[in-house]
């Protein structure tokens, strides 16, 4: 495997002036190009639709987005169902219906592989006091660059792939597979009831030969694919005191505060170095060989780049590698807030009487969730026994999402590799993604199916962050990166048939 990634890192000269633009693919690529402004006004359209899947007030919002994008794959003649999800119960002991699932199926050649698509359109909360320069949901477009919360996440994405259908459609061409698409509207809440579906919808699932996920971004400004990602442990750290919020002038010094015993608990997870101090925590990480730490030196990654983008002035790592290798191959730990605690503008002298911390650990093989669940509740647990606090305390962990990694010698990574070669003129880098998409190991571990993530994201897209974008180039180029992808898939599947077919015919 390592080999085979070394060669994918190679320069392909004479590969690439072999798989250069011709015939069928330069009436799509010219296509999409004169129908461009109607894919971005299409983007547009959706981006509008506050999707936030963490706000129970916006539960209707993503519906409707579900809705608007089945009508969407419909007028491509798939056949589309909305699967009814349920409800979902919130903390505070209501219920509100899950947004439906959409599977929809085009086309079922025999002859031709089927390739399912999986996407989300549900979006992380937005604001304008966040510190968004535009309107979140007003898609804006400035130097050449689509401004809106969710255009790389993942509504641009899921619009490329119906754009490279629609493409195919207008050109009254024969697509070269078939395909398959699941989207939901839940992922960014950890997409907690989809594994079920997946287990019940059997019959949907059995005759897919690939799955393709395109909900991350890049590493530089150079295409990549995406072989693994970390997993995420999320932990909800409660300590409670008063029954009520106290005043700090009548009782502050004579009570245990909520608050205190929350700030040193939260002190003892991780040090300056980004080390996690959770005993036992690193003891079942993979270990780095000196192979594998040799291909990260081929990846194209400026550092002084990514801390403009990310508006840091330092990492913990000096060298491209190192930071690399804690990006992708060693596991973290994040604080991410506290609820309960006072946040408003002003002054506010109160003791707050119960306080949440929240934070997680992103995983890596081969660490288990179940493992690091006990050794976080061991740990917090001797940790505050040491404070002598007469408050409650509890932690749980609510979301465990697995680490997830690909076979990089399955044919659509092939096929991917020389989508990308024809549309971007240069090989991708192969790389790692830090964040988690527990739907690629959900895939693989229930459809036992081939996995690949193939992104059209930029690095500078901010996800999750203020001013999300996606770059008009990217989101056009994703598009002919789709159509070409489901052509060079056709020919790579039917090649590996005919080799297994000769083989075959030989040991008889």
């Amino acid at each position: 495997m390592i080999l085979n990634i070394l060669l994918l890192l190679m320069p392909l000269s004479s590969e690439m002036s072999a798989l250069q633009p011709s015939g069928l693919v330069d009436r799509i690529f010219s296509h999409i190009d004169i129908h461009q402004d109607e894919f971005v006004q299409k983007l547009k359209h959706w981006l509008a639709i506050p999707s936030d899947s963490s706000d129970p007030q916006l539960r209707g919002e993503v519906t409707r987005m579900m809705k608007m994008a089945a009508e969407e794959i419909t007028s491509l003649g798939a056949t589309v169902q909305l699967v009814d999800m349920g409800l979902q119960e919130l903390n505070s002991g209501e219920s509100i219906p899950e947004p439906p699932v959409i599977l929809a199926e085009l086309g079922r050649d025999p002859a031709k592989p089927t390739v399912c698509f999986y996407g989300h359109l549900d979006v992380q909360p937005a604001k304008m006091e966040d510190g968004w320069k535009t309107d979140p949901y007003t898609m804006t477009e400035i130097n050449g660059n689509l401004y809106a919360r969710g255009a790389t996440d993942n509504k641009g994405p899921v619009l490329a792939w119906l754009h490279a259908v629609e493409t195919y459609k207008a050109l009254k061409e024969d697509i070269p597979v078939n395909l398959k698409f699941l989207i939901e509207g839940m992922e960014e809440v950890g997409s907690k009831a989809l594994e079920e579906m997946i287990k019940v919808q059997e019959v949907f699932f059995s005759n897919i030969d690939y799955i393709v996920i395109s909900d991350n971004v890049w590493l530089s400004r150079k295409p990549a694919l995406t072989y693994g990602t970390r997993g995420s442990s999320y932990f909800f750290l409660e300590v409670e005191g008063a029954k009520k919020d106290l005043h700090s002038g009548t009782f502050g010094g004579v009570t245990h505060e909520a608050m205190t015993d929350m700030v040193a608990l939260l002190g003892k997870l991780v040090d300056s170095s980004g080390r996690i101090l959770i005993p036992g925590i690193y003891d079942n990480v993979a270990p780095l060989t000196k192979e594998e730490k040799k291909l990260y030196e081929n990846i194209e990654f400026d550092l002084e780049e990514h801390k403009n983008n990310t508006g840091v002035t330092k990492f913990r790592q000096d060298t491209k590698e190192d930071v690399l290798l804690h990006l992708w191959r060693y596991p973290s730990l994040s604080i991410h807030g506290i609820e309960g605690a006072f946040y408003g503008t002003g002054s506010k002298t109160v003791i707050p009487a119960k306080v949440i911390g929240k934070f997680s650990i992103r995983l890596v093989p081969n660490m288990q969730n179940d493992v690091v669940e006990k050794q976080v509740v061991n740990y917090l647990t001797n940790e505050f026994e040491k404070l002598k606090s007469p408050n409650k305390f509890k932690v749980v962990m609510d979301i465990g999402a697995m680490p997830w990694m690909a076979d990089i010698n399955d044919p659509q990574y092939e096929a991917a590799r020389r989508a990308v070669i024809k549309v971007f003129g240069e090989s991708p880098d192969m790389i790692r993604d830090g964040s988690t998409i527990p739907l690629a190991k959900m895939f693989q571990d229930v459809t036992k199916k081939s996995v690949m993530m193939l992104p059209i994201g930029g690095a500078d897209d901010g996800e999750h962050s203020q001013n999300e974008k996606i770059s008009r180039s990217n989101y056009i180029k994703g598009t002919k990166l789709f159509a070409t992808f489901f052509r060079e898939l056709s020919e790579v599947h039917r090649g590996m048939q005919d080799q297994k077919s000769e083989q075959k015919m030989a040991e008889q």
